[in-house]
């Protein structure tokens, strides 16, 4: 048991943390976290379905009609929002560029000589050459002197563009012939043209830091107009920010709370599955979740609408027939037709794994009752990330879950073999939706397995700590809803993980 000074127990109920929760998550220092227990590979036709043309326009055009009668009939606006993560820094980004002004090397690295090569096809040119000429130096000089470590200073620090240290969503990434847009601003281009709610409103929630709130609300401020004009469409943006409440308490590395030179206990971000409580807030008939940086330019985008479209089609039939079947079971004979046609619906579309090969009336009803999503995944061509499998539980349940490799017992070749065979990856592409059949919403943190998280090292002050992550946002967070995937195309996935991304589009 851990013993917290009543100066501990004020500054967490502060922090809005429960030292009961505080005690119970902190006990997984000393227990670690589960690691995943792939059961099997996940294939087309055995956890993956994989749309045909046909398809992909039907459900296309099942979500739009969905769209088009609540447009005109409906007493009650259908509500979409897009659902955004976006309050990392970029720092990573720019890592090969760092280590030109960060060394006293006179050379520069490979990387960072392409840097200079290509600066003038980046979205941030104009501006780079601007503020270096702001400060009385020759952008052409600068760019000539190849071991200058003016344009790499003037790009990621504070005297310059700042961008080491703001959030992607900032970030100039697209260069077009008349303008520059950031990723914020493709994310707003991108929802218009599939995520109008039914009352003609585009709701975009983004997760950002404290410290860059008013960055965003002056960019929004900046462009919002001038795409309700293109669209024909009235944008409502809306933020959040990680609550401290869901930090987690460090630890030494004997697994007893870290505290810092002054004798507080050190509580640090609970990484992004923290952000389950920023999406447990939000109040739709329908949620897209994509990350700030997965984006492409606006010519490139008719894959990921069409399969945006196709996706949330397919989970609004899903979603529909499960509110039918919910509301049916009650009163159907368990050695009828219709009892064996909703566990067959449950098994085959829903890939619900029962415990029991007859379940009763309740177990059928508890499983269908949950919040669902339907996540793109990709085709696995050597591309980082997480991916779709089979996962054995704890509790001895199969089900269909994303694991990172982070949770892969490396010292077992049986689950290392999987993790290295899987046939698709995941790009963080979901479709969500969080209301039950009687149209109440979901508390999704009650759907989360709190064994899913993991435990690294970290340092502060010059020492070393553990820190805790919690389950991830499209893991661990989301373990316990009805989760079914579906095959996207390469081309609807655009991730910007370094600076040298951006030059694929421009």
């Amino acid at each position: 048991m851990l013993h917290f000074t009543p100066q501990d127990l004020s500054f967490m109920a502060q922090r809005g943390s429960n030292s009961e929760h505080v005690e119970k998550q902190f006990g997984f220092f000393k227990t670690g976290f589960d690691f995943a227990n792939i059961n099997r590979n996940v294939s087309i036709d055995d956890g993956i379905v994989k749309f045909s043309e046909d398809e992909v326009k039907h459900w296309g055009q099942i979500y739009e009609n969905f769209m088009d009668t609540n447009r005109k009939f409906s007493t009650r606006a259908i509500q979409i929002v897009k659902f955004v993560p976006a309050s990392g820094a970029a720092s990573r980004m720019f890592k090969d560029l760092y280590e030109v002004i960060q060394t006293e090397k006179l050379t520069v690295n490979d990387k960072a000589k392409l840097y200079l090569e290509k600066i003038k096809n980046f979205a941030f040119f104009k501006d780079l050459k601007e503020v270096i000429e702001k400060n009385d130096h020759s952008f052409d000089e600068v760019i000539k002197n190849v071991n200058s470590k003016i344009p790499f200073a003037f790009l990621l620090e504070e005297k310059g563009l700042n961008y080491g240290n703001l959030p992607k969503g900032l970030l100039k990434f697209h260069k077009y012939a008349d303008e520059e847009r950031t990723a914020m601003e493709e994310h707003l281009v991108e929802s218009a043209k599939y995520a109008q709610s039914g009352d003609g409103v585009c709701r975009l929630h983004f997760t950002v830091s404290q410290e860059h709130l008013d960055k965003f609300n002056e960019l929004v401020f900046k462009v919002k107009e001038k795409y309700e004009n293109r669209f024909g469409i009235t944008y409502q943006i809306s933020y959040s920010v990680q609550s401290p409440a869901t930090d987690t308490l460090a630890a030494e590395l004997d697994n007893t709370p870290f505290r810092d030179k002054n004798g507080n206990l050190l509580f640090r971000p609970g990484g992004h599955g923290a952000l389950i409580s920023n999406l447990n807030s939000i109040h739709a008939d329908l949620v897209f979740v994509k990350n700030i940086d997965n984006v492409t330019t606006e010519d490139k985008l008719e894959p990921t609408v069409v399969y945006k479209k196709a996706l949330a089609g397919y989970l609004l039939y899903l979603q529909e027939k499960s509110f039918e079947y919910q509301k049916l079971l009650p009163s159907v004979s368990t050695d009828g037709d219709e009892f064996k046609e909703i566990i067959s619906f449950a098994k085959n579309e829903l890939m619900i794994q029962f415990e029991t090969e007859n379940p009763t009336r309740e177990e059928i009803l508890k499983k269908l009752n949950r919040p669902m999503r339907i996540c793109g995944m990709v085709k696995n061509e050597g591309e980082p990330g997480g991916g779709p499998f089979w996962i054995t539980r704890r509790n001895g349940e199969t089900s269909l879950q994303i694991v990172e490799s982070s949770q892969i017992d490396k010292n077992n070749p049986t689950q290392m073999e999987f993790m290295k065979s899987a046939s698709h990856f995941n790009p963080v592409d979901m479709v969500c939706c969080f209301k039950d059949a009687n149209g109440n919403y979901f508390n999704l943190n009650e759907y989360v397995d709190p064994y899913t998280g993991f435990i690294s090292e970290k340092s502060y002050e010059g020492r070393t700590l553990k820190a805790m992550e919690l389950p991830g946002l499209w893991n661990g967070a989301m373990a316990n809803w009805i989760t079914i995937f579906a095959e996207v195309p390469l081309s609807t996935f655009n991730p910007v993980k370094t600076v040298f991304d951006l030059l694929k589009r421009n």
